[in-house]
């Protein structure tokens, strides 16, 4: 019981010791932002990058099941372009599964060193057989292992049963470089709205939200109270 209280205490001490944005903050000019939300995405994705933001590829990604019940978990951007924000993922893992029931979806990133979060909502498709196939076998050795394991999600009887599927994996990824996980899919948000939002020490938080105009061909462009 007193292990359980002072675990409490510590977290507690540890909590209200925290600040955020421990850093000078880059100024935002809503003004003076592109058409659209993609380049200005990449261009805010470079600076994080450049001001040494750790593992600024990754996000956020909320799904919902069949019953509306919400779910999110990070995952790892694997592009961004005309079409939308680009993501992995075996078809029948938890998000494979909800997506397909429900093919919406919401992510977000989050830069503390520059204060900076981006938030994307729309229509999640996916692509090709191709385009999966060429996903997997751009990115590393062990990428390719992980996949090959499958059984993403499902139910785990040991880490022994852990450690000898990816062993196998792994002997199977280096004898066979070309191999594909046939449930691996890529895919795409189309995003619908996105949202930047550019922190201020003191606390006039500036965000600025996109939002595809009727006919989806041009974006319309608003400031929220933050």
């Amino acid at each position: 019981m007193m292990d359980a209280m002072d675990d409490e205490r510590r977290f507690q001490e540890a909590l209200r010791s925290l600040r955020v944005w421990d850093t000078e903050l880059p100024g935002f000019d809503p003004a003076d932002v592109p058409e659209e939300p993609v380049a200005l995405f990449h261009g805010w994705f470079t600076e994080a990058v450049e001001a040494g933001a750790v593992e600024p590829h990754t996000l956020s990604l909320a799904t919902a099941d069949e019953a509306g019940r919400p779910d999110v978990r990070i995952v790892m951007l694997h592009g961004a372009d005309a079409r939308g924000w680009h993501f992995a993922s075996h078809a029948g893992s938890a998000k494979g599964r909800q997506l397909a029931a429900r093919p919406e979806a919401a992510l977000v990133f989050y830069w503390p060193v520059r204060g900076r979060q981006v938030r994307v909502r729309g229509r999640v498709v996916t692509g090709t057989p191709e385009e999966a196939y060429a996903d997997l076998h751009a990115r590393t050795p062990g990428a390719l292992a992980s996949a090959l394991v499958g059984h993403q999600s499902e139910p785990l009887e040991s880490l022994d049963a852990l450690a000898r599927a990816s062993e196998a994996a792994w002997d199977r990824a280096h004898r066979e470089p070309e191999a594909h996980a046939e449930s691996w899919t890529l895919y795409v948000l189309e995003p619908e709205e996105v949202e930047f939002f550019q922190g201020d020490e003191r606390r006039r938080h500036v965000r600025l939200r996109y939002r595809r105009a009727e006919g989806g061909q041009r974006w319309t462009r608003e400031l929220l109270w933050p």
